[in-house]
């Protein structure tokens, strides 16, 4: 691996006492090429701007897609990864869904350790704070014709990060707007998917939420996903969240938090989860949770359902499941707490 260090480094332009979520990038990126048919060697640079011109295929073609995870500081002052395994088999199923050429997996793993070791100091120290990992994949060549690319670029960029919602958060259920539909590419992490939903989030945050509650494509009866996390609701003590689709992200924190619920004793279901069961629960007292789940928001309590023109109050208590999930994730991702999964990979 070719490796070209920065002479000016913007570390010292961070305010890392008030980190906000993702907008200082890290002094280095990770760069790979797939040209004539094959990856070439990996490379780490410098950030800065692409080479290519205005005929750049993803530009034109949207043939792109990325990832989302995290590295964190422990507390003896190592670095640990969460999960890197699992995101590089995603990236490469959503990739595989825009027709982009597989990631080797020591392609992935070895570039993303090299590139936070050589950041290590972009990792901040902070509580509830972690280097934010972007690994993408965009179609490289220049030609406006309507087919798949011929080159593809393979890129990580990193960020310091603080929590995306530090408060609970009030979501609109979607009666308009359409995510994903059967058969198309909701289950990816492609950048459409999030330009996509860019209008309706607009939209429900001018009218007093923060995110959208999507709904699904047919009749917008069933819950699929909260703006850019997972969902997941306590129903009579049950946790109930919905069944994986095409049309539904396999987040990795979901995965995580099912994991340990199911090892609490609590009764989890993963099931299809309809519009006026949520709204009935939340009407005569059973539901006693809600709260959305993904890497950039770790664990969001909801703390309020917008249907139509009323607005529905859900408890989020402290001492709820929601915040004992995240507790316990974060134990596990900063070393406080023995990883008897195999979570964490040390840098």
């Amino acid at each position: 691996m070719k490796v070209t260090t920065t002479t000016d480094s913007r570390l010292s332009t961070i305010d890392f006492n008030n980190l906000g979520f993702g907008a200082g990038l890290s002094d280095h990126i990770f760069m790979c090429e797939f040209k004539d048919g094959k990856w070439g060697e990996g490379l780490i640079q410098p950030y800065g701007s692409l080479k290519q011109g205005l005929g750049l295929h993803a530009l034109h073609y949207g043939q792109a897609v990325f990832e989302g995870q995290k590295a964190y500081r422990q507390d003896d002052g190592s670095i640990a990864i969460f999960r890197p395994e699992r995101n590089w088999e995603r990236l490469n199923k959503s990739g595989a869904r825009m027709l982009i050429p597989e990631v080797p997996k020591e392609l992935f793993m070895e570039g993303l350790m090299e590139l936070i070791r050589l950041d290590a100091e972009w990792v901040p120290r902070g509580a509830n704070t972690a280097l934010y990992l972007r690994p993408f994949l965009f179609s490289s060549s220049e030609f406006v014709a309507a087919r798949p690319s011929e080159e593809y670029t393979f890129a990580i960029v990193t960020s310091p990060v603080g929590e995306l919602y530090t408060k609970p958060v009030k979501v609109k259920i979607e009666q308009h707007f359409t995510r994903a539909a059967q058969g198309g590419v909701g289950f990816a992490k492609a950048a459409g998917n999030y330009g996509g939903a860019f209008l309706a989030t607009r939209k429900a945050v001018e009218e007093g939420f923060q995110q959208v509650l999507w709904t699904d494509h047919a009749d917008h009866a069933y819950l699929e996903e909260a703006g850019t996390m997972n969902v997941a609701f306590v129903v009579d003590g049950t946790l109930v969240t919905p069944a994986l689709s095409d049309r539904i992200l396999d987040g990795i924190t979901r995965d995580s938090i099912l994991v340990l619920a199911r090892e609490w004793g609590i009764p989890v279901e993963e099931r299809r989860i309809s519009v006026e069961e949520i709204v009935s629960a939340s009407k005569n007292g059973r539901l006693h949770e809600a709260f959305g789940m993904g890497t950039a928001a770790v664990v969001s309590p909801i703390d309020g359902l917008g249907y139509h023109d009323e607005i529905m109050a859900i408890p989020a208590p402290m001492d709820g499941l929601a915040m004992r999930v995240k507790q316990a994730l974060s134990d596990i991702r900063y070393g406080r707490a023995t990883d008897t999964h195999g979570w964490m990979t040390k840098i």
